[in-house]
């Protein structure tokens, strides 16, 4: 089924609608932390300082959490397709009132709103690619689609960051990314298809592991509680969801912080903090592809034990962190945010990519993954208001001791997924 050339030439374009597509979200997310120094500069005086500002993005977080778990849910009966394509339209209105508006209050709304409607993305994309790819490929399949988070975040800060050192406002940045966006909408309507059905093609198959047994190749399930009762009663769906809420608060950390942390340890200028950033996403698209392969092609779809060997020395990596002081220039920083996100944005994207697509099969691979990604985000709350409040108060350094313990924590879950269900 997989050599059949017209099938193959539809997954090829799919792939790439999704990937185009799920990185045009980015240019509507990532606009807030790069814009995030001009808006300190703009609205300091308002009382808008690093620790209000991180508590904008953590109530932000938290409606992005609600909204991967209901619309997780909610696309796994309505399809990948519509969710997908109504994400990006409602992205782009939240972004447009955004940038139009002055005051932390109507940031507040703003930001809440469009981190709601950004939240059916993903779920969405994994569902369309559980109708369009064999498990036999979910990791390497899974480890392309992260691109779209990584290299479309990594894409994001650059163009953005530029368009701050030719003159934009923060204005003209969240206007700028409503419009790219935009414009990758058009394209997908006429590119992007549910299922290979839909162009008279075959079903592919599922993972037979999946928590739904035989059924889980069904594209829709029968009701409410036959899609979530599996998940609630699979233990290692709850190890999925502890290590997620671990690597999900280091990466939410990381992705909104860098700028902020580089221009003010590395004292590089707001424009360049902001390209600088990119390296976390770039590096961590290396890892996700590395990562994706090697479980796939040497570990059989057994992904704890690659987890395990990344999140060790993420550990050390963060407690040297947390320990270095007297750095005079952005080297050393853009170094450590570079290492540290190869190490751990690959386990991140095994959690909702290819480890919810095993889980939940076609029926259930939007609901698995909004699941897994809501349980992050309830974790990563903290990664807003509460780095930004120890950044505040105690510096950096103290903000890394803590991401450390995290990351310790998480690998103790990975060993333990590792030697109860994958030895």
């Amino acid at each position: 089924m997989t050599e059949n050339p017209r099938l193959k030439r539809w997954q090829t374009t799919t792939m790439l609608s999704l990937v185009v597509g799920y990185a045009g979200y980015y240019f509507c997310r990532s606009n807030f932390s790069v814009a995030s120094p001009l808006l300190l500069e703009a609205f300091g005086d308002q009382g808008l300082d690093k620790e209000m500002l991180g508590l904008i993005a953590s109530v932000g977080v938290f409606f992005y959490a609600m909204g991967k778990l209901v619309n997780g849910v909610l696309c796994d009966f309505v399809g990948g397709r519509r969710m997908f394509l109504f994400g990006m339209a409602a992205s782009i209105g939240a972004t447009v009132l955004f940038g139009a508006g002055a005051g932390v209050s109507v940031f507040f709304v703003a930001w809440s709103i469009n981190r709601l409607v950004q939240s059916m993305g993903w779920g969405a994309l994994v569902k369309i690619s559980s109708n369009w790819f064999s498990y036999k490929r979910y990791g390497w399949v899974m480890g392309i689609m992260s691109l779209s988070f990584l290299f479309g975040d990594a894409i994001a800060r650059l163009f953005l960051g530029q368009l701050i050192d030719f003159g934009f406002s923060w204005r003209g940045v969240f206007f700028a990314s409503a419009a790219v966006l935009g414009v990758i909408m058009v394209v997908d309507y006429f590119t992007l298809k549910s299922s290979p059905t839909d162009v008279g093609l075959p079903e592919v198959e599922v993972n037979p592991k999946n928590v739904f047994g035989d059924a889980g190749d069904r594209e829709r399930p029968a009701g409410l509680k036959a899609l979530l009762l599996p998940f609630f009663q699979s233990p290692a769906f709850w190890l999925v969801a502890f290590m997620s809420f671990g690597l999900t608060l280091m990466r939410e950390a990381f992705n909104f912080w860098t700028p902020t942390y580089l221009a003010e340890v590395g004292r590089l200028s707001p424009g360049a903090a902001g390209q600088m950033s990119l390296f976390f996403p770039l590096f961590g698209g290396f890892a996700v592809l590395l990562t994706g392969y090697m479980s796939d092609k040497f570990a059989g779809g057994k992904r704890a034990g690659i987890m395990v060997l990344s999140l060790i020395p993420l550990v050390a990596i963060l407690l040297v962190m947390g320990s270095v002081t007297g750095i005079e220039n952005a080297v050393l920083p853009v170094i450590f945010v570079s290492i540290s996100a190869f190490l751990m944005l690959g386990p991140y994207a095994f959690l909702a990519g290819a480890i919810s697509l095993d889980l939940g099969g076609k029926q259930g691979s939007s609901t698995a993954a909004g699941m897994v990604d809501s349980a992050g985000y309830i974790g990563s709350i903290l990664s807003g208001w509460g780095v930004g409040a120890v950044a505040q108060r105690f510096g950096w350094n103290a903000v890394f001791i803590l991401l450390a313990i995290v990351a310790f924590l998480t690998a103790l879950a990975a060993i333990l997924y590792w030697r109860k269900h994958e030895a």
